[in-house]
């Protein structure tokens, strides 16, 4: 009987922690971070899983959150949870309603970096890798600055 229950325990823990959210996207803080508003009308903060965007007052950061805007604003979207990240954002892959996913088509078009310290997937790795040998938006720059070296370097200028 325990290990009845301890297996339907795992199969439990396993399906919460694979979840898939819905909702409408309310708001675009910028190219991998959205809030959603979910059928019960509550607020759901999500960090785009696997990719880092352009920093605000980085080269591409505004076209980076642009483009997130015009693919998902006031849509209705499915978010696949990948758990929460140290400030409590949920992490998660956007299905946009095309069906079509908005973290893949962000580094496609070289609007963000495979954030290799937490996503190994290969697809992200190579369709970073593709976007930086056509030279497509931020890698046809001479030098981009991933955006946690830029958070990094901000931090070490802001202090006194």
């Amino acid at each position: 009987m325990r290990t009845f229950l301890f297996s339907l325990l795992l199969i439990f823990t396993i399906n919460v922690s694979a979840q898939t959210l819905k909702g409408k996207v309310v708001k675009v803080s910028d190219g991998d971070t959205i809030t959603i508003l979910d059928s019960v009308h509550h607020q759901i903060k999500i960090r785009l899983y696997g990719i880092d965007c352009p920093e605000k007052k980085q080269d591409y950061g505004t076209v980076a959150k642009n483009f997130t805007a015009d693919r998902c604003f006031s849509k209705v979207i499915s978010v696949v949870s990948k758990g929460k990240d140290k400030y409590g954002r949920t992490l998660g892959v956007v299905i946009l309603p095309d069906k079509s996913e908005l973290n893949l088509l962000l580094l496609q078009r070289g609007l963000a970096w495979h954030y290799k310290t937490f996503d190994k997937s290969i697809r992200y790795a190579g369709a970073e890798l593709n976007a930086k040998q056509q030279k497509y938006g931020l890698w046809a720059g001479k030098n981009p600055v991933a955006p946690w070296e830029f958070r990094k370097e901000g931090s070490i200028i802001s202090k006194p």
